[in-house]
C-alpha cells in the first residue's frame, strides 16, 4: 500500500492508510497511517458498530490533516476486547427490537 499512496502523493493528493500489521506498515514507510490493534480483516472493528468505524474514520481524516512527516503511524488506543464487548451489547440490543 505505501508504494501505491506514495505515487498518489506525488500528484499532490494526500492519502492514509487504516493497518492491523504496524510492522509492515513501519517498515514500507507508509506516508500517513493509523494502526487499529485488531485482528486481520477488521480495519474498521466489527460489523454494524458504527461509533467505532465513525472513530476509525474521524482519526484517519485527522491524520491527513496533523502527519507532516512520512512515515508516521498514529495508534487508535482501544483494545479489541472492548470493540468486541460493545459489538456483542449491540447485537443483544438488536434482537430485542
Amino acid at each position: 500500500m505505501g508504494l501505491i499512496q506514495r505515487k498518489i502523493e506525488a500528484r499532490g493528493i494526500p492519502t492514509v492508510s487504516i493497518t492491523v500489521a504496524k510492522d509492515v506498515t513501519a517498515a514500507i514507510k507508509a506516508p500517513r497511517a493509523v494502526f487499529v490493534p485488531w485482528p486481520m480483516g477488521h480495519h474498521f472493528g466489527a460489523p454494524f458498530h458504527a461509533e467505532i468505524q465513525r472513530s476509525v474514520i474521524l482519526t484517519a481524516l485527522n491524520a491527513v490533516q496533523i502527519i507532516e512527516q512520512s512515515g508516521v503511524i498514529v495508534e487508535l488506543s482501544i483494545p479489541w476486547a472492548e470493540v468486541r464487548r460493545q459489538s456483542k451489547a449491540l447485537t443483544e440490543q438488536g434482537k430485542k427490537l
